[in-house]
């Protein structure tokens, strides 16, 4: 009993159309809702699949943000406070003071900028993300592939075509989440550093600015890079080429999905700092969002876009290769037509 629960848990019902032909969506906005209303649930199964790999990183993101908050927020209330009104602070908030006098005193008057510590924090937060975002790339792909075809109203298995499209395309994918998860550290690495020495050299400014524009090139251009590997028999260069190409041919859109993407994130920034939510409660929110569906709806989202652009630059150009899945066509519309007309002389 169990185990058919969970079969048809994951595995879905088989023999079960999603429209009827004349029920077909006609625009992409249409087959868009459609198919995520009748998908949403399947997307909440498929991020618990999902969510997995990406666990690490969510926990060394909540862990680094705990961190750093806290002794933000420990170093404002030592410079604003004396040492009696911090320890009482901190005795009625619950917390054990070990705190000694002289540290207390060493922490206020010390000399360093803030904002050194911050860069600090941000440059460890991002070499600890660099190996949790670089295995979740076969993952990717696998969800990828499931969403592809759920974005044109078509069949797939939550797990058992999810686990075929990571054996099947683990190797390109692994390389892009790498580079993916390299490419921001890099790239703040780069503009600090440059950016310090440009106070003696301002040429060196733009390096700095190069740097950022290569990790935004990349930020807009993997949005495709994934759907290719699952859809398209390419090598890994081709993969990377078309993707930068789409994304830079398709800018507006490239850095409208991007954007889209972070509608979560920038809730939470406006939550904290214009409606003054506890950051650490609206990142515990954030979080439990992508537990339950945030991972899978943003590649759903992906998938639903790029199919579109693959149907106007990519589909046409091979032969035999379908275009406009899971809409109808003005075709089918011509044909339902003589079908009417048909009928009716045939009554009369």
């Amino acid at each position: 009993m169990f185990g058919r629960m969970m079969n048809n848990y994951y595995y879905g019902k088989s023999g079960k159309g999603d429209f009827r032909k004349e029920d077909m969506p006609s625009t992409r906005s249409q087959l868009f809702k459609d198919t995520l209303r009748t998908r949403f649930a399947s997307l909440i199964r498929l991020n618990l699949i999902y969510m997995l790999i990406w666990l690490p990183a969510m926990v060394m993101i909540f862990i680094n943000f705990g961190n750093i908050y806290n002794d933000l927020a420990n170093y404002d209330r030592v410079q604003r406070y004396s040492y009696e009104e911090f320890k009482q602070q901190e005795i009625d908030a619950g917390h054990e003071f070990t705190m000694e006098e002289a540290d207390y005193v060493k922490l206020k008057n010390e000399k360093t900028d803030i904002a050194s510590y911050v860069y600090s924090s941000v440059f460890y937060l991002l070499l600890y993300l660099f190996p949790c975002i670089a295995i979740t790339g076969p993952a990717t792909a696998g969800v990828s592939y499931v969403t592809r075809n759920w974005a044109r109203d078509e069949h797939a298995f939550i797990w058992s075509d999810f686990k075929d499209a990571v054996k099947a395309n683990w190797k390109i994918p692994l390389v892009i989440s790498s580079i993916t998860g390299l490419l921001p550290l890099a790239a703040y690495q780069g503009w600090i550093t440059y950016g310090e020495m440009s106070k003696n050299n301002v040429i060196l400014v733009v390096p700095q600015v190069l740097v950022v524009m290569v990790l935004f090139i990349w930020s807009i251009s993997v949005t495709y890079m994934y759907p290719l590997t699952v859809t398209y028999d390419l090598k890994l260069k081709d993969v990377i080429r078309n993707g930068l190409l789409l994304g830079v041919a398709r800018l507006p859109f490239s850095i409208g999905i991007r954007l889209l993407h972070l509608v979560p994130f920038l809730i939470y920034i406006a939550a904290t700092f214009f409606f003054g939510m506890d950051p650490m409660l609206a990142l515990v929110i954030l979080g439990v969002y992508y537990v339950l569906v945030g991972y899978a709806l943003s590649r759903f989202v992906s998938a639903s876009y790029t199919n579109a652009v693959f149907d106007r630059f990519i589909n046409p150009r091979i032969a035999g290769a379908k275009v406009n899945q899971g809409m109808r066509e003005t075709e089918d519309d011509d044909e339902d037509d003589e079908e009417e007309e048909y009928s009716e002389e045939a009554e009369k």
